[in-house]
């Protein structure tokens, strides 16, 4: 990544859908959108050159299909993590396109904030492949959503929300890592989450947490965005 500034590149065959994530991403102090593109191919020689930090494709862009397209992107820019972006949430199409070394997964439908949380996350947590998908949460062995959160899980949740990593949330809490890690485990148990993101969505609805707060520009009031 440049600096603080976290590059992204749009890419979907609908003009005005990509006109309206840059409009929507340049509202973000931290990011900046070095291009778009309607298509894979283009996707591939555009990340080649540019090499951005995050490249957000559509699933169901015309020409090559993403199962090449992904492959050839993480090649022609290995540190370009790739975010999916899709109207379906077929469990079997996540799984398929995990396997080709996605960092994330979104219906179209979620919110600006909700996007921008999930860009954020996939630079700053490791490994981790953040999905928002509803139907994971069916998927045998996703947890158990009789649990109660504890008051410290809530705290937890609470700062993962505010888009917080684990050193982070250990460092304002007093406690270890690894002690966030085994809250954040029971957490995934309990709501049934498969991510942090789809933690904090379901700690939303279940009003265990209040929503995450947008982010606004240095020196500017949100009134005035």
């Amino acid at each position: 990544m440049t600096g603080t500034r976290i590059r992204v590149l749009l890419v979907d065959d609908h003009v005005i859908l990509r006109e309206t994530l840059r409009e929507c991403l340049q509202l973000e102090a931290d990011f900046e959108v070095v291009g778009d593109a309607p298509d894979g191919a283009q996707a591939v020689a555009l990340c080649s050159r540019l090499r951005p930090d995050v490249l957000l494709l559509d699933v169901e862009t015309p020409g090559q299909p993403v199962d090449v397209t992904v492959p050839r992107v993480l090649e022609a820019s290995p540190r370009t993590r790739v975010i999916m972006l899709s109207m379906h949430e077929s469990p079997d199409l996540v799984r398929e396109l995990l396997a080709l070394g996605i960092r994330g997964y979104l219906n179209k439908r979620v919110s600006r904030q909700h996007l921008v949380s999930v860009i954020r996350g996939c630079m700053r947590e490791g490994d981790e492949v953040l999905i928002s998908v509803s139907q994971f949460a069916a998927l045998p062995g996703t947890g158990n959503q009789d649990g109660r959160i504890s008051a410290r899980e809530r705290e937890v949740l609470t700062l993962v929300a505010d888009a917080l990593s684990n050193r982070q949330i250990a460092a304002r809490l007093g406690i270890t890592e690894g002690t966030v890690k085994r809250h954040l485990r029971n957490v995934f148990e309990k709501l049934g989450a498969v991510s942090r993101i789809d933690a904090v969505n379901k700690g939303v609805d279940a009003s265990l947490i209040a929503p995450p707060q947008p982010r606004s520009l240095p020196g500017r009031p949100v009134w005035q965005r």
